[in-house]
């Protein structure tokens, strides 16, 4: 049925070209467990919707996956406990949700910090709790867990940081000023919007990685359940979720920057058949906010979704 699948994924394609955007996107189904090395995987990989599934993607805030389950294992460990206090201050905040955005000090356990990274995609949380696992330790995970083409540059603040030296930005508030005034071509020039100098994966590796927590594969089935349980509690629900039914449990995390939308879950159905999906858009325009190409995304994945439920190969 190499042709339906074809035909799958031209649909997804113009779902993406109608909205305005190019899109990239990989769904496979979640195994009862994942095939060790060497063992035959061809029956997993006939059963997959593939669009750029193998180019290099920027990834963003997904990252805070990968950033999380290393916490969760050093945790299971006993390396971290979970319940240490940390103290956000202004020399932390980012701007954004969760602790970036408050106005006065906040003081949190590290499990918080992973919670409010993974719910509101905290950018503040993250910074701090990847100061506390170590950058080399999450590059390291995502060797050992066979994410090959995946690269970590660094946390929020190292990307911000970034974009600042670029604009020539002193701080925020200068780069607020400075950025709106660039030319379009310039903005799409920046590092943190190119694959190749950003923090980076491919779809395949996104699906590779959600398909290792929900099959406790990743780590300590208590390190894998904690990272399955926190994108469980995600509050943004308009990319993935609004592609299906509201009987189907969508657990994800998304990522923004400028013209990039994305994101990546795993897809529940009643029967408890699951799928992993990871949906990558970019737009022409670079504004961080376009409902017709999160409705996209949410559409394009029901349609990966539908295939594979219907044993599409």
């Amino acid at each position: 049925m190499t042709s339906t699948r074809t035909a799958t994924e031209d649909r997804i394609r113009q779902v993406f070209a109608e909205a305005g955007a190019r899109g990239q996107l990989h769904a496979v189904p979640v195994p009862t467990r994942m095939p060790a090395a060497g063992e035959n995987g061809g029956e997993r990989e006939a059963r997959e919707v593939a669009v750029g599934a193998d180019d290099d993607v920027v990834i963003a805030s997904i990252f805070k996956v990968l950033l999380v389950l290393e916490f969760a294992r050093q945790v299971v460990a006993g390396q971290l406990d979970p319940r240490e206090r940390v103290r956000v201050t202004s020399a932390d905040r980012l701007g954004g949700w969760g602790t970036a955005g408050c106005l006065d000090d906040v003081e949190l356990s590290l499990r918080d910090l992973a919670y409010f990274a993974m719910s509101v995609s905290d950018n503040s949380a993250a910074d701090l709790l990847l100061d506390r696992v170590g950058l080399d330790t999450v590059r390291l995970l995502a060797k050992e867990l066979g994410l090959d083409r995946t690269r970590i540059v660094g946390g929020p603040r190292d990307l911000l940081e970034s974009m600042l030296a670029e604009v020539g930005a002193r701080d925020e508030r200068e780069f607020a000023v400075r950025y709106p005034a660039l030319p379009d071509e310039r903005k799409r020039r920046l590092a943190v919007l190119d694959p190749r100098h950003t923090t980076a994966a491919t779809p395949r590796e996104i699906t590779r990685l959600l398909r290792l927590v929900w099959t406790d594969a990743a780590g300590p089935p208590e390190a894998c359940a904690l990272v399955r349980d926190l994108m469980g509690k995600q509050v943004f629900r308009h990319r993935l979720v609004s592609g299906f039914p509201d009987d189907v449990a969508v657990a994800a995390k998304t990522g923004t920057l400028p013209g990039l939308h994305m994101e990546a879950g795993v897809a529940r159905y009643p029967d408890g058949e699951c799928y992993a999906i990871a949906v990558f858009a970019r737009t022409h325009d670079l504004t961080a906010s376009r409902a017709t190409v999160d409705a996209a995304i949410g559409r394009a994945a029901g349609i990966a979704a539908a295939f594979l439920r219907g044993g599409g190969r």
